[in-house]
């Protein structure tokens, strides 16, 4: 069933007597299948007209009857031009002859010859239709090519398709519920028909039927769309939501809007969530949420490299930012990460780059204000100072996370996190433990150290027992403690610059309940922890 919109919309271009109609799209064949299925409604095209389709290599056919000597642009033209009736002329790749190929220069004889048969189109009721994988008009026919969009397939086209190639397995391998036949079909939004259909097809091979587990396999096949893009990457994460120390406040905001692009939620009239900012002490555990939040909400998770966006060549940024946004789109529903973003568009003030920055991030924050696709934005930022404040306010970001220095209880909850994973993985019987003692311990000593360093001071205190070759004791995770000098000091006023913006601008990741001082220290998380009456807190306790 043809697309409604597009059905429409073409409809009335041929109605209308428009000579040339072009389509930028991968899907030749739902192109060509949808406009057969236009033509043949006389509710949609009253003068029934005849379908052309002509490529270089077999000239123009019609109802499996081949136009002799065609196979000349030049000569397809002609053809087109002596047809006495109306009718619809599909040309593929003819983009190649517009300068497409991006090696040659347009083929002005070919153009010339296209605006020469305008009134021979336009009087006897005949239109060309031009299908290509790129968007590529000469200058001199900007004026007669009208532009139409076709859509991707939408999740009842792909379930179809879907529930066309199980009906060739055996039943008893389709282990599926309808629910997740349902979440595999909406998983393969962004892919063309093509590529869905090898998706499911591929999972259907590797698992001996079909279930759940098809999903890794989807987000598989969208990656190779995102690695074509040469400017996206596709972040494979396998951490979940345990696999972060601390931060319950941010990981009770993602929890609730998890599956906030699912059926349900439109029956809520729910908006899909725009997305979140998290600024705040560098190694406490922003990046590592961004990339928990793959596997907490099962969704791809696409990294932004804002040095891939700014390319050497003039233009080429502008267009590297939209082809980026137009990927993440593509395999949307998804998740896009910009991380340490304020270092992106660190040139708009200072216009150093003759306003490439600035044309960059405008093209960016017009697309997270208006954006309709569910992709949700996760940006990180170590120096919030950097960002200008239009990328700060209401309406670009649902929310905007402050991470501090953890406190007391989050790095009991970060030592034992880490102590468990290093002598789980290991055959060597450790002399520690991460009991409540150990990391009560262990804690009281790290006032003032961020999460990363509390990871490298596990690490160092195990490649101390290596090199003795035994295994880890407690003496030697308090020889890594002081031997480490944390970033709270170094960075001191740093530090509090940041605390000070937070103020009253931004949501405590932390619990309210983490935030109490520790029990056997008057501690609380390094040198003035933002206090409940001095911070905007705002708590999100389930």
């Amino acid at each position: 069933m043809a697309n409604t919109a597009f059905a429409k919309d073409f409809a009335n271009l041929v109605h209308a007597g428009f000579p040339y109609i072009y389509i930028p799209s991968y899907e030749e064949e739902r192109i060509i299948a949808a406009i057969q299925e236009i033509a043949d409604d006389p509710e949609q095209i009253k003068t029934k007209r005849k379908i052309y389709t002509w490529t270089q290599t077999d000239g123009l056919i019609c109802e499996n009857n081949r136009v002799r000597e065609t196979d000349a642009p030049l000569r397809a033209i002609d053809a087109i031009a002596k047809g006495g009736e109306p009718a619809l002329y599909i040309l593929k790749d003819f983009h190649i002859y517009f300068g497409g190929d991006r090696t040659s220069r347009p083929d002005y004889a070919v153009i010339r010859r296209l605006r020469d048969i305008l009134p021979e189109l336009k009087n006897n009721r005949k239109t060309v239709i031009f299908i290509a994988s790129r968007l590529v008009i000469p200058c001199d026919m900007e004026k007669e090519i009208s532009v139409l969009d076709f859509a991707l397939p939408t999740v009842e086209e792909i379930e179809d398709k879907l529930d066309e190639l199980l009906a060739g397995i055996n039943p008893n391998n389709v282990r599926l519920t309808a629910d997740e036949k349902i979440l595999l079909a909406r998983s393969a939004l962004g892919l063309t028909m093509q590529e869905a259909e090898n998706a499911f097809c591929r999972a259907i091979v590797n698992l001996h039927g079909i279930d759940r587990s098809a999903l890794a396999i989807i987000h598989e096949e969208k990656n190779q769309v995102v690695k074509k893009t040469g400017v996206l990457e596709f972040v494979k994460s396998d951490l979940g939501i345990n696999d972060i120390g601390g931060l319950d406040n941010l990981k009770k905001w993602l929890l609730r809007r998890n599956n906030s692009w699912s059926e349900q939620a439109k029956a809520y009239n729910l908006p899909a969530p725009k997305g979140v900012l998290i600024t705040g002490v560098p190694g406490c555990g922003k990046s590592l949420t961004a990339k928990a939040m793959s596997a907490i909400w099962g969704l791809p998770l696409l990294k932004l490299d804002m040095g891939k966006i700014f390319g050497g060549i003039v233009g080429s940024s502008e267009e590297n930012m939209r082809k980026a946004i137009a990927t993440a789109e593509a395999v949307s529903p998804s998740i896009l990460w910009v991380d340490e973003i304020e270092k992106g568009f660190s040139g708009i003030k200072s216009g150093g780059d003759s306003g490439t920055s600035a044309r960059v991030f405008g093209t960016f924050l017009t697309w997270m204000q208006e954006k309709t696709e569910p992709v949700f934005v996760i940006a990180t930022a170590n120096d919030i100072s950097a960002l200008p404040p239009e990328l700060l306010r209401k309406g670009r970001f649902d929310e905007i996370f402050f991470v501090d220095l953890p406190t007391f209880r989050e790095r009991k909850k970060i030592f034992s996190l880490h102590i468990s994973k290093r002598i789980k993985s290991s055959t060597i019987q450790h002399e520690v433990d991460a009991s409540d003692e150990v990391c009560t311990e262990m804690a009281n000593l790290t006032a003032g150290y961020v999460g990363a360093e509390i990871e490298q001071i596990v690490i160092a205190a195990m490649y101390e027992a290596f090199y003795e070759n035994r295994g880890m004791r407690k003496e030697d995770i308090v020889k890594a403690i002081r031997e480490t000098v944390p970033l709270s000091s170094t960075q001191r006023e740093q530090i509090l610059a940041l605390r000070e913006w937070a103020k009253n601008r931004a949501v405590l990741a932390t619990a309210v309940e983490d935030r109490e001082q520790a029990p056997d220290s008057d501690d609380d998380s390094g040198s003035g922890f933002i206090s409940a009456q001095g911070g905007r807190i705002v708590d999100f306790d389930l």
